[in-house]
């Protein structure tokens, strides 16, 4: 690897709440959440009826009607996002073969395949479905690398292509496999991040399965609860971001807006269990440490960490012990908060959307409250930034993301010093 570093010079987000970067800051930094009621099909046979969804036009975003009504809802999201982030950094015109993409997403096309199975099945009535009714790009639906393929078609990108898909850590590794890219030189300009639409019958009954998500019906708005003692499961969520990656070199030379400097990524499996999580938090520890050293960052710089904060009872308690763990005594005096609180669980493009909030935590000196904290939990006894954002100067900033299958990812953002 070499020592090219590696910036944000564009920020697209689509997320619950709002469209576009202003409103996602807005939204977080004044402690409003986005979760309600699922109003995108009938949730009532269901545990858990409750989600953040977006409030998404296709055709107000520019794509064409055909677009809107056969192309994959997440599809559309990451473009939508690739657009704003490139006009965000004012880059261009990119030279194709040295442009790239790398997407990050967990379960793809979820919610056109929900819709086509029930399409050809007369809604699961038949075993013997009706190919002919399925959509002409049904192919599309089944293979993720589409939604990177849509997105290096709308920015022209003819150099290394790829989507990342390690459950709920996508988005993160999604980025931190662009910046290797660049660091190796492998490409000079890389549109990363991650995208997913999961809100769907399927989606809700797996999660209601094994209970993982809220049935906080009652109080959507409050269901979402990480680290308060009387959480009870994740909301389900959906969005995209995207992130123009430069060189820095280059970024300046240009005279490119720097956001922050991707300066560490680090990734681990646990090798333990499909969705257990030893209470000691060690792999994700360990993430944090390796990103931390690449970063060339010791523990007590860390300004601010963004937490996976999923809200339920295991993952909160193990990701505090991590932070114990890999922090010392700087995990008890360092702001911890969760931003899924406020907008949701959106699976493999919540890692990317929390890294878009890490970059503007330091572009304006305020740290995102965590929403919804109202007891405390004697085994979460960290400063999760309860309620009400924090104006903090920030240079060191640390995200991690904890996925199904025992993934364990850390990213570390810097303020790009000259």
């Amino acid at each position: 690897m070499t020592g090219r570093r590696v910036v944000i010079t564009g920020i697209g987000v689509r997320a619950p709440g709002g469209v576009g970067t202003p409103a996602f800051w807005d939204l977080l930094t004044s402690g409003r959440t986005a979760t309600r009621t699922i109003s995108s099909f009938d949730p009532a046979p269901f545990r858990s009826r409750i989600a953040a969804e977006i409030d998404f036009d296709p055709v107000a975003e520019g794509f064409t009607a055909e677009q809107a009504a056969t192309a994959d809802r997440a599809a559309l999201l990451a473009i939508a996002s690739a657009r704003e982030a490139l006009a965000d950094s004012g880059a261009g015109p990119l030279d194709p073969e040295r442009t790239g993409v790398s997407v990050g997403t967990a379960v793809g096309a979820t919610t056109s395949l929900d819709r086509e199975y029930a399409r050809v099945s007369s809604r699961g009535a038949t075993w013997l479905v009706d190919h002919t009714l399925a959509a002409r790009n049904l192919f599309d639906h089944y293979v993720p690398s589409s939604m990177a393929r849509d997105v290096a078609w709308e920015v022209g990108a003819e150099g290394p292509v790829a989507v990342v898909s390690t459950g709920c850590t996508s988005g993160l590794d999604a980025v931190g496999h662009a910046v290797e890219q660049i660091r190796d030189g492998r490409a000079e300009v890389m549109l990363g991040g991650a995208t997913e639409a999961p809100i769907s019958p399927i989606t809700v009954a797996c999660f209601d399965a094994i209970k993982a998500t809220s049935a906080n019906n009652a109080d959507p708005a409050g269901a979402s609860r990480p680290f308060d003692r009387g959480r009870d499961g994740f909301v389900l969520g959906e969005g995209a971001a995207m992130f123009v990656l430069e060189e820095l070199t280059a970024a300046r030379r240009r005279g490119a807006h720097v956001y922050a400097e991707v300066s560490g990524f680090a990734t681990r499996c646990n090798a333990h269990h499909m969705t257990g999580l030893r209470p000691d938090g060690r792999e994700l520890a360990k993430a944090v440490t390796v990103a931390l050293g690449q970063a060339k960052r010791t523990p007590d710089a860390v300004g601010y960490v963004n937490a996976h904060g999923s809200g339920t009872k295991q993952n909160d308690r193990h990701e505090t012990a991590a932070f114990k763990r890999s922090l010392g005594d700087h995990a008890y005096r360092v702001p911890v908060s969760s931003i899924k609180s406020m907008i949701g669980h959106s699976l493999g493009a919540i890692g990317a959307i929390e890294l878009a909030a890490c970059a503007l935590a330091i572009e304006h000196g305020v740290v995102p409250p965590t929403a919804n904290y109202a007891e405390p939990d004697p085994d979460c006894d960290l400063d999760y930034v309860p309620n009400t954002a924090r104006a903090v100067a920030l240079d060191t900033v640390l995200s991690v993301g904890s996925g199904f299958g025992g993934f364990q990812s850390a990213a570390v953002l810097t303020r790009a010093a000259s």
